[in-house]
């Protein structure tokens, strides 16, 4: 069922942990490396063993109020810690360090688009963006006959920043969205490598409908849905939830503020493309909150939050506003550009310059470098044809001295060698055509192919595709934009 055809509006939240990029753990000098053995990286502090004290992680704070700043945020001059009261085998201490009432950054806003138009840009408002630490990790045999759990608290303390936002999303599509626009902002920070397979990036959804009815609006329950490893999955269990959430209101007529009817918490099943109940969902009150006796408040100078928001550079937003004013790129085009990191873009800045046409630059980089790139599994920074060198061969294509199909024989043969575009097709055998014998080429197609000249001459304008194979044949240096136009052009001509 199409958006437009559901008689409901899905009403989506996210809440995402994101696992700053920093040497130790927020409150310890215990490694937040990942891939180390079990329960090695772990000290009394991250484990809560009595008497000991924890110290906040500057690196952390610093990483917190860029991504802050970045995402619009207000910056709080003054904010405190939390103890989060909750019992898990994997959180040692019994608590979570996080934040409540206070946090360090507040009503901020992220704006996402889609570049092939599926939705209009918009911006999704975010209530709070607060620092806390992270709990360990459950590992859950399945092995029929054993069921059992075991804890690694390597993870325990890494330093999280979680980022919560108002119920501004209508779509899985737009949840997608502002994920991916999300992770490359971080990304393009540096704050975190946001490697979800590694746990750096977690995803929560909190997801209800609101349904139209004779009698008015009503919502269902507002359900989170946890265990989601990709964008995909986050996708896929959104649309899920909202098709079981109106099978079960339409069943039951069950909506949210009924007795009885509580939140709940979901698991995403992937591989059964299902939610599954957990529990009940928790209210901030059931996590005792207090202030955590053992931190001292956090003070920011108006001065040092002016200092972030200067430090921070061009931004993927701004990005591509420039490559669509400066360059005349499609919002899709600047986006696949962009999506690729600041050290492509700035590839990409260097190749137009010297080909003198941004368009054909950004058809090239799209087209065969990204390709090339992903067959080979290299970075910008490894791809061996440097920037003047490949929109030299673009301005060379564009002045009609190879035809884009020899072009890439051409950046084969750079890219293999490391010879310049011109040296490159000198030993290929390339050399442009001279114009008077392309013309004495066609005359001579023209003439021997009768059959042609009649099809085109009766409106098949394709069909002078043929000489295009036949010129080819006869001299491989032939343009063939350039014959199919002067065989026209000579057919035109013709009694």
């Amino acid at each position: 069922m199409s958006d437009s055809q559901q008689p409901y509006t899905i009403v989506i939240g996210l809440e995402t942990h994101v696992q700053l990029q920093t040497a130790t753990k927020l409150f310890c000098g215990c490694s937040t490396q990942f891939g180390a053995p079990a329960n090695t990286q772990t000290c009394p502090v991250c484990t809560g063993h009595p008497g000991t004290l924890p110290v906040m992680n500057r690196r952390a704070f610093e990483l917190a109020l860029q991504t802050a700043a970045a995402l619009n945020c207000n910056i709080a001059t003054y904010t405190k810690w939390d103890r989060k009261q909750y019992y898990y085998p994997d959180l040692p201490k019994g608590y979570q360090i996080s934040q409540y009432d206070l946090p360090f950054s507040y009503e901020g806003w992220l704006e996402i688009s889609d570049a092939k138009g599926k939705f209009d840009p918009k911006r999704v408002r975010i209530i709070r963006a607060h620092l806390e630490e992270d709990a360990g990790k459950s590992m859950h045999d399945e092995h029929a006959g054993k069921a059992d759990s075991k804890i690694d608290l390597n993870r325990t303390g890494t330093p999280l920043l979680e980022i919560v936002t108002h119920p501004d999303m209508r779509s899985p599509a737009e949840a997608k969205a502002y994920l991916t626009e999300l992770k490359l902002l971080l990304t393009y920070l540096g704050v975190s490598d946001c490697n979800m397979q590694e746990g750096s990036l977690r995803v929560d959804a909190n997801v209800n409908l609101h349904i139209d009815t004779p009698q008015g609006k009503v919502a269902t329950p507002i359900v989170e849905i946890k265990n989601m490893n990709s964008f995909r999955a986050v996708e896929r269990a959104i649309a899920y939830e909202a098709e079981r959430q109106y099978a079960e209101w339409q069943e039951t007529g069950k909506k949210l503020g009924d007795p009885g009817v509580f939140k709940q918490t979901r698991g995403w099943d992937d591989g059964a493309g299902v939610t599954r109940g957990q529990r009940a969902k928790e209210e901030s009150s059931d996590y005792r909150y207090f202030p955590d006796p053992d931190l001292v408040p956090v003070t920011v100078s108006e001065e040092r939050i002016k200092d972030v928001h200067r430090s921070l550079g061009e931004l993927p937003a701004a990005i591509r506003l420039r490559l669509e004013s400066t360059y005349g790129l499609t919002p899709y085009d600047s986006d696949v550009i962009v999506n690729q990191g600041r050290t492509f873009v700035d590839y990409y800045a260097e190749v137009a310059a010297a080909a003198g046409d941004g368009k054909a630059s950004s058809n090239w980089l799209q087209q065969d470098v990204l390709r090339v790139m992903g067959e080979r599994n290299l970075t910008i920074e490894q791809y061996p044809v440097q920037a003047p060198a490949l929109g030299d061969l673009i301005k060379r294509v564009k002045a009609g001295e190879v035809d884009t199909g020899r072009g890439r024989e051409v950046l084969q043969r750079m890219f293999d060698t490391g010879e310049s575009a011109e040296l490159a097709m000198k030993t290929l055998g390339i050399e442009q055509v001279d114009e008077s014998a392309l013309v004495a080429l066609c005359e001579e197609l023209v003439a021997a192919n009768p059959k042609i000249v009649a099809d085109v001459k009766a409106g098949k304008m394709q069909a002078a595709g043929s000489f295009v194979g036949q010129a080819k044949k006869k001299n491989p240096n032939a343009n063939p934009a350039r014959v199919k136009d002067l065989c026209l052009a000579i057919i035109a001509k013709l009694p």
